[in-house]
């Protein structure tokens, strides 16, 4: 009578253990993974949303100006009346207004006493500093380049800002390095005179 019922409890005794080492593993499991993936989302969310941090980069011919979180110049419109954006339609398409759903914030080269908000209509909040509304632009091909500075488009006048929310004058200058070739041509005269010497 021992034999039958000693496999038995044993057999009982291991399913029990086998489920609680399931839900503690599967517990342990769940919970990682939820403090790895909200940390992350939670820092995409921020940089994407946010435009944290909102900088200072230096652009020849320009200076320190603000930019992006992907280092795009950013723009203020002078048509612009105080916080509330006048850039709707083809004109937003130009000229993207740079969108938060949390707080912006302040890196290097900027100042979040600047820093604040304003609804559009459609309900989605801008980026403004020193009480301007703040655009990028879509001829801006990446980070350095502000071809949209002094331009006059969508009746009003386009300026990148510097540190203090001040316009800045001026165009952006690059200079490309032409790569010289004539180093390789002159081996290849060589090798072969050589070779019609001997």
């Amino acid at each position: 009578m021992t034999h039958p019922r000693l496999p038995v409890a044993l057999l009982c005794l291991t399913v029990v253990a086998l489920i609680v080492a399931g839900c503690g593993s599967s517990g342990g499991s769940s919970s990682s993974s939820e403090s790895t993936s909200s940390p992350a989302t939670g820092e995409q969310t921020t940089a994407a949303a946010s435009g944290t941090a909102l900088t200072g980069a230096s652009v020849s011919g320009l200076g320190t100006v603000l930019v992006d979180p992907e280092g795009f110049v950013l723009y203020e419109f002078a048509k612009d009346k105080g916080t509330a954006s006048s850039c709707y339609g083809a004109c937003e398409q130009a000229w993207p207004p740079l969108l938060t759903k949390g707080a912006p914030s302040a890196g290097e080269g900027a100042m979040s006493s600047q820093l604040g908000t304003s609804e559009r209509k459609d309900g989605s909040m801008q980026v403004t500093y020193a009480g301007h509304p703040l655009y990028t632009f879509v001829e801006d091909k990446g980070p350095g380049e502000a071809n949209g500075n002094g331009a006059e488009a969508f009746g009003g006048m386009w300026w990148v800002l510097d540190e203090a929310g001040s316009m800045v004058e001026g165009s952006a200058s690059s200079e490309p390095e032409p790569a010289p070739e004539e180093a390789p041509e002159e081996e290849t005269t060589e090798s072969s005179g050589g070779a019609y010497g001997y």
